[in-house]
């Protein structure tokens, strides 16, 4: 008797918490922000492909991704929200300009810099400078509040670089283990991310996350196509190659973005970053398996101190 009135509590305890609506919305921001994490850590690994199999260039394969990640989720939302939502953002200067921000110099951006760091490296250094963003993104809020870090913040900003430095440098600073440009590129993704970060928190209170995700793939993918002119790029793909697009397109982009941005409008863009770090553990699993890279005490110790990292700055102080 005292252990079925033991497990009916138990159960009544269990029902309570998940229809409780504040917890449910943490656990799906929470359970999207790792499953995006995971997507990306998949696509990027996918990018490695294409890059080192299908001899494809990030200049070709970027603005093709993202006008027609841009397309299907344009369509998505036609059909879903009808012409006049979707449009909706653009119906004011301010709305417009942020959209813009978002796509471009956020979503857009980030994309071009993360594959050219992959191309220039792997996968898994493309998604571990990515995963500098939730420091960059505290050194913009202190900036544009103009407020110096607290002191844990501060922290956490040095595991940052001492993390990026094991990783790149396997203890010896004076040798980098990748070229300067690869570097740039991740720590120019990171900050790309920063940046629509900061933006889709404001913007996505007014809109659907898919209608933003859509105008950000969309008007990024015309910018680059623009940039880059891939149609004028000799290079056609094979049929793998296609489904390696395909692959890209729907779970890097489509999926991954959605995903992401569904968790930092429930739990906010530092504990969204701190989910999504499943990306570089997945991306470190899948290219050490199918394509042997190596991964090093150095690169473990790197991986832990930027986590570290992260979870300095989800524990900062609330008046921050």
């Amino acid at each position: 008797m005292s252990r079925a009135l033991l497990f009916y509590s138990f159960s009544y305890d269990i029902m309570k918490y998940m229809t409780n609506p504040k917890i449910n919305q943490k656990l799906l921001g929470a359970f999207s922000a790792v499953a995006s994490g995971i997507c990306w850590g998949l696509s990027g690994s996918m990018g490695q492909y294409l890059f080192t199999y299908q001899k494809m260039q990030t200049p070709w394969l970027v603005p093709i991704r993202l006008f027609l990640a841009g397309l299907i989720m344009l369509t998505y939302c036609l059909v879903k929200y009808g012409p006049r939502k979707s449009w909706q953002p653009f119906t004011n200067r301010r709305d417009a300009l942020l959209t813009l921000v978002y796509g471009i110099p956020g979503v857009a951006l980030c994309q071009f810099l993360y594959f050219l760091c992959i191309q220039l490296s792997s996968a898994s250094m493309g998604t571990i400078l990515q995963d500098l963003s939730p420091g960059l993104t505290l050194l913009l809020v202190c900036l544009l509040s103009r407020r110096r870090p607290h002191r844990l913040e501060l922290l956490a900003i040095c595991f940052a670089f001492l993390g990026v430095l094991s990783i790149v440098s396997h203890g010896r600073p004076g040798e980098l283990r990748v070229s300067p440009l690869a570097l740039a590129a991740g720590i120019g993704s990171a900050i790309g991310i920063a940046v629509y970060n900061l933006v889709g928190k404001s913007i996505l209170k007014k809109y659907p996350v898919a209608i933003m995700q859509a105008w950000a793939f969309f008007w990024g993918g015309i910018v680059m196509a623009l940039i880059f002119q891939p149609w004028h790029i000799p290079y056609r793909p094979n049929s793998i190659g296609y489904l390696g697009i395909a692959f890209v397109v729907l779970v890097g982009n489509v999926a991954a973005f959605s995903l992401y941005m569904t968790g930092l409008n429930r739990i906010g863009p530092v504990p969204a970053a701190l989910y999504a770090f499943s990306e570089p553990v997945t991306a470190a699993v899948v290219t050490g398996i199918f394509f042997q890279t190596p991964f090093s005490l150095w690169d473990g110790l790197g991986f832990l101190l930027i986590l570290i990292m992260m979870i300095c700055i989800s524990y900062r102080p609330k008046q921050a």
